[in-house]
Parts: C-alpha cells; sequence; structure tokens
C-alpha cells in the first residue's frame, strides 16, 4: 500500500518476467482489510498504462520463474524462524499466566491437566527449534546451488510442520487463557495477537499443503531407485 517500487511477475512474449515498477502516474494501490493489521500495506495493485524502462527487467527476459523462484527457500526459512520464536513467546506467556492465575485456591499450574496442555506445547517448540538449528547448519556449509537442489523439501516441510504446531499452540493458549485469551488488552494480548495472526505464516511463501507435497515429492524424487 505504501512502496514506491513495485516488483512484479508479468506474462511477455516469450513467457514470463520479472520486472521493477516504480509508482508513477497509472499505478494505483487500494488498502485490502486483513485480520493482522492495516499497516502490513497488503494491497490490490491496478497499472494502467505504465511503462516500465528496458533496465528495469530483473533477471533475464522470459525466465522470471527463477527470479522468484530464487529466494523462496530463505523466504520460507525466514517465516518458519520467526513463528517458531513467537511460539515459544506464547508458552513463556502460558508459564506465567499458569503459575500466577489462582483457581479454587490454587495456582493453575497445580491442575495436571494445564501440564499436559504446557508438555505439548513445549514438545512442539523444542522439537521445531531443532529441526530449525538442524536446517541452518546445513544451509551454512552448503553452495547456493546445493541449497536449492537439495534443501528445498525439508524447509517446506519444516514450515508446513511449524504452522500446523502453531495452530495447535494457538488454540492450546486461548484456552489456557480463558477470557483473558481474547482480550487485546493485559496479561491476554500476546495470546490474543498470536491466535488472530498466525495464519499468515501458514498462508504466505506456500499453503501447509503445497509445501508439504514439495518436501514428499522431493524425498521421492531423491530415493535410489532399487527402493522404487
Amino acid at each position: 500500500m505504501f512502496c514506491d517500487y513495485f516488483v512484479v511477475g508479468c506474462k511477455t512474449d516469450k513467457g514470463f518476467s520479472v520486472i521493477l515498477v516504480e509508482r508513477q502516474e497509472g499505478v494505483e494501490t487500494s488498502l485490502i482489510k486483513t485480520s493482522y493489521s492495516p499497516t502490513a500495506g497488503t494491497a490490490f495493485i491496478e497499472f494502467n498504462d505504465v511503462k516500465v524502462p528496458v533496465e528495469n527487467l530483473l533477471g533475464k527476459e522470459h525466465s522470471g520463474f527463477i527470479v522468484i523462484m530464487a529466494n523462496f527457500n530463505h523466504e520460507r526459512f525466514m517465516m518458519a524462524s520467526g513463528i517458531i520464536r513467537m511460539t515459544r513467546t506464547v508458552v513463556e506467556e502460558c508459564l506465567k499466566w499458569c503459575n500466577q492465575r489462582i483457581v479454587f485456591g490454587k495456582p493453575l499450574i497445580e491442575q495436571p491437566v494445564m501440564r499436559q496442555k504446557l508438555a505439548k506445547m513445549i514438545s512442539h517448540v523444542e522439537s521445531n527449534q531443532a529441526w530449525l538449528e538442524s536446517i541452518a547448519y546445513q544451509m551454512c556449509h552448503m553452495s547456493y546451488a546445493q541449497q536449492s537442489q537439495n534443501l528445498g523439501g525439508p524447509i517446506g516441510l519444516l514450515k508446513s510442520h511449524a504452522t500446523r504446531s502453531a495452530h495447535e499452540i494457538a488454540d492450546e493458549a486461548t484456552n489456557i487463557f480463558g477470557g483473558r485469551g481474547i482480550t487485546q488488552s493485559g496479561m491476554g494480548r500476546i495470546v490474543e495477537m498470536f491466535h488472530r495472526t498466525y495464519k499468515f505464516d501458514a498462508i504466505l511463501g506456500g499453503t501447509e499443503e503445497i509445501l508439504a507435497d514439495l518436501g514428499v515429492r522431493q524425498a521421492i524424487k531423491k530415493m535410489p531407485k532399487a527402493m522404487l
């Protein structure tokens, strides 16, 4: 909504190209309201008779798909990092709440059902963190070409699993906080915000189903022929 430049994938004579379009006359944006926040700037963009100089071509002409795909692994890795970090924050808030909230004369943490919920949430967070660090290690020891060849599937599966975990954690956290979990102020504000916004990471950069399918297809592709 607010940007001065637009990275645009468009059809060209012999395929698909990516160009950089500067905001100018004929470029119109209108805000799209989302469950996240207007500050995200999500917008409908319309181009009316807009001319773009040849030097604004990104990559090679008619090879735009390669340009778009080039950053997917890093984008998805970044999104997985963010959602895993946020789930850890939500678990921390739940631990504090369960120790401070007194119900029937005792802290919530003394209720076995609450400890089971927390155990489930912590297990999701720690397993995703370990997987993230494993992939980070591989990325640091591979060339860009090796990353592109070998890590697309694992990163896709990680992001898919991390956002599924976020779904479980958001649900459990809201139940733990009760009425506080749906308020936008006080101790429940972080849980409310997370429950309202975690789905963005489950959709952007490739939905859970698409990334899960990518991971399986890449695994099958690399299986030894003798095993098939």
